[in-house]
């Protein structure tokens, strides 16, 4: 066992905690933290998820943070290789490597009230030694796409041949000559499947369940003069980016129910698809479901693939895996050589030792931040506080830009503990979920719920523009947290706040009595005026 103690812990060195650090040392100028992580190197989904044709489906310009942005993406939309090296550059830049602990996993966190610390039991995952620490304040930066999801379908451990996770590439397996079947029609695999098919020799099988919406992807390389543009022209970039934002955050009337914008885009959708797939296919590709319903999937080549001879789809359903292949619900057997998952990852994924599943998966977080009942203790990307139309990076700058304000005075040493309560949390899920029955979220079965059992709430997304979550999360409201041991301070704010107040309506004031002063005179003036006119023209 070993004993050690910080100021703050961060769980994972994904983007949002390599983001949390970064900002916690140049905006708080804050040192004394570590970060651990399970892995053996920083990245997250970035690092776990390497197959064929990864990469982002947000442009590279918003998918970076506004305070590191990148001049040099090479294309519109950015691939793994290329955000796994810019979160790696930032992560050298920073020098975060001095705070980082690797090969390490959150056992238990506790909190201790009466010395107001986090007792946290840790484990090296190579050795299985046990680490015991402490931290006032602990910072959860999980990530969502790192676990992940296997259906409920029997037999997988009979199979005799390669079967695999595409989270968890088999990058020694050569598919030349193989018959593979893919599980799967989500994001992931309409991704990697059309890079799997250049090569003739593989015969390719998709197993498919549910139909997804399928929208055009436009992308474009950037010639070298935009790229000197971006690098060298003042605010150019930020301009851009912010035109990403604007542009992009106008979607969000997709997911209106009945909405006119809805239905016009299920048109387009629907008429892009029935261009691009063979005929044969369309009558099972095409959902009945509401656009946005299930993750939108932006095309890579996935629908113009069908037409290869080498890539066949089936909508029978699986009954079973077998040693040799699979067997449908019809009693056919197909004989593949391999098996590829590519059925996405579980959302709800927070440590259970922590004892948070209850609150993300039934009652829900404050702004997906913080919890009652959990002092001292912040969330990144917590429940409803991702988009389905917008870029994480944006969610979580914001999120950590809030976590930093409602960490300040502790860092300061100016208050003890900080804890949301439990009626600001309640009256929080409550405008969610009015908010939420007015989408189509719950038009369809998706991660976005959770799971997949029926009455299942929306747990993952924000039902509004990103740019609502950022004005309602610009500052705090300390009247909803408990503030332990920061009397002194809440008295000295709520009198800054008191004297802000009174100078403003002071102004006010002045303002009014000169105007109302000014006012007065003015039929004084336009007679004055008037005799002067009359004067130099008599009539």
């Amino acid at each position: 066992m070993a004993y050690g103690s910080h100021d703050i812990y961060f769980e994972h060195n994904s983007i949002a905690g390599i983001t949390m650090a970064v900002n916690l040392r140049n905006k708080l100028h804050h040192d004394n933290f570590v970060i651990y992580e399970k892995g053996g190197s920083i990245g997250g989904t970035w690092r776990e998820n390497t197959y064929p044709g990864c990469g982002s489906d947000i442009p590279g310009h918003w998918y970076c943070l506004s305070t590191e942005p990148n001049p040099c993406w090479e294309n519109y939309y950015i691939t793994q290789p290329e955000i796994r090296t810019y979160w790696e550059d930032i992560y050298r830049k920073h020098d975060l490597a001095s705070h980082t602990v690797f090969n390490t996993c959150v056992k238990l966190v506790e909190w201790d009230e009466e010395k107001g610390v986090h007792n946290l039991t840790l484990e090296d995952v190579v050795s299985g030694q046990v680490i015991h620490t402490q931290a006032e304040l602990v910072i959860q930066a999980v990530g969502f796409f790192t676990t992940p999801m296997y259906p409920d379908i029997p037999g997988k451990e009979k199979f005799t041949g390669p079967l695999w996770h595409s989270s968890q590439w088999r990058h020694d397996i050569d598919l030349k000559g193989m018959t593979v079947g893919v599980i799967g029609n989500g994001c992931s695999a309409t991704q990697f499947m059309p890079a799997i098919a250049t090569e003739p020799t593989t015969q390719i099988i998709n197993f498919c369940r549910t139909p997804q919406w399928i929208a055009m992807r436009l992308n474009y390389h950037y010639p070298g003069w935009a790229k000197w543009a971006f690098a060298h022209v003042p605010f150019l970039m930020y301009a851009y980016r912010s035109f990403m934002m604007i542009t992009g955050d106008l979607l969000w009337g997709i997911f209106l129910a009945n909405s006119p914008v809805s239905a016009v885009f299920k048109k387009i959708l629907t008429s892009y698809m029935r261009r691009t797939a063979p005929a044969k296919y369309h009558d099972n590709l095409i959902p009945t479901y509401p656009p946005g319903c299930k993750r939108l999937i932006l095309d890579s080549n996935y629908l113009a693939a069908l037409h290869q001879p080498n890539v066949d789809l089936n909508w029978n359903g699986i009954q079973e895996i077998v040693e040799d292949g699979i067997v449908l619900k019809t009693g056919d057997k197909v004989l593949l050589d391999a098996i590829i998952f590519g059925t996405g990852f579980y959302l709800v994924n927070f440590n259970p030792a922590v004892t948070l599943n209850h609150y993300f998966e039934s009652e829900g977080g404050y702004y997906g931040t913080v919890f009652p009942g959990f002092p001292n203790l912040f969330t990144i990307v917590g429940p409803n506080s991702a988009s389905a139309h917008a870029s994480l990076i944006f969610i979580i700058e914001t999120q950590v830009g809030y976590i930093l304000k409602l960490m300040k005075p502790i860092i300061n040493g100016k208050a003890k503990s900080i804890e949301v309560t439990q009626k600001a949390t309640n009256y929080y899920n409550a405008w969610i979920q009015k908010r939420m029955a007015s989408t189509i979220f719950f038009s369809c079965f998706s991660y976005y719920r959770g799971d997949n059992r029926t009455g299942a709430k929306n747990v993952s997304t924000f039902p509004g523009m990103v740019s609502l979550y950022w004005w309602i999360m610009r500052k705090p409201r300390w009247n909803d947290f408990k503030v332990v041991g920061g009397e002194q301070w809440f008295y000295e704010r709520r009198q800054v706040a008191l004297t802000k107040y009174a100078l403003i309506g002071l102004m006010v004031c002045v303002v009014g009595y000169n105007f109302s002063t000014l006012w007065k005179l003015v039929p004084a003036l336009l007679t004055e005026r008037l005799s002067g006119f009359q004067t130099q023209f008599p009539s």
